[in-house]
């Protein structure tokens, strides 16, 4: 028997992210499931690394119920970060290159070793060297921003682009941070990082063990997004866009067009 063209759909869903163009879903008539999706997306993401980017980290999905309840899935996931997909603090966001963008407030963490799978949370600052505040924005290549869970693992987890605030110690508590997305200084979202799996620590645990069953280990050096903390709101062209996290500060981008 003959299984889902792995190099296809990569290449089907690569085209739609470079031309802005939405695809149908694929998942249904071509057969994936959660495995092979996630051969989609490796293979999706090698298209970027051929062309020169590289790797910089792992990124985590629909780890809230407001997510999940958004997109209609219920399990989380966890895609890849590359170096190209990243925006400097405060810096412009083109929204022509994306197909229908979405912003979300998130926590980043700054990987100073390999954490082991399991490792106890009271171990989480000897893996984790910084954290900070941060935003997603999630550009789904499907129409309508509709999918099946594997839809999204092989659209590398609607990954499009990301921004990261300061950098700053861990503070002792993670799990109950009050957290504001605001578009031109209005409040779009409020949240917790406990919407974050209770704990965005957890959340590192996760990946690292959802991304070990499919032989990706974390790097020393990598970012981590742990996830977001509210439900997504849509990007519109000319908007300044600030995502606020107790103790940890500011991530902020502008949309262009």
């Amino acid at each position: 028997m003959i299984g889902p063209d792995i190099t296809g759909i990569a290449d089907t869903l690569g085209i739609a992210a470079d031309t802005a163009t939405a695809t149908a879903q694929l998942a249904a008539e071509t057969g994936l499931d959660v495995d092979t999706a996630y051969a989609v997306q490796t293979a999706l993401v090698q298209r970027r690394l051929d062309r020169g980017e590289r790797l910089v980290g792992l990124k985590m999905g629909l780890t809230s119920k407001a997510k999940m309840a958004q997109v209609g899935v219920d399990e989380v996931i966890w895609g890849r970060l590359t170096d190209a997909m990243r925006v400097p603090d405060g810096g412009p966001v083109d929204v022509t290159n994306f197909i229908h963008p979405r912003v979300e407030p998130e926590v980043a963490f700054l990987l100073d070793r390999l954490p082991e799978p399991g490792e106890p949370v009271g171990d989480f600052t000897g893996a984790v060297r910084a954290v900070a505040p941060a935003i997603e924005l999630i550009d789904s290549r499907y129409a309508n921003f509709t999918f099946s869970l594997p839809d999204v693992i092989a659209d590398n987890t609607s990954a499009g682009a990301f921004v990261i605030g300061p950098w700053s110690a861990v503070p002792d508590g993670l799990d109950n941070l009050g957290v504001l997305l605001e578009i031109d200084g209005r409040l779009a979202q409020v949240g917790s990082t406990a919407a974050i799996l209770g704990d965005p620590r957890r959340a590192l645990d996760e990946g690292i063990r959802l991304a070990g069953r499919h032989g990706v280990r974390l790097r020393e050096g990598w970012i981590f997004l742990a996830g977001a903390a509210t439900a997504a709101v849509p990007l519109r062209a000319g908007v300044h866009v600030r995502a606020v996290v107790e103790k940890l500060g500011v991530a902020s981008l502008r949309a262009s067009s």
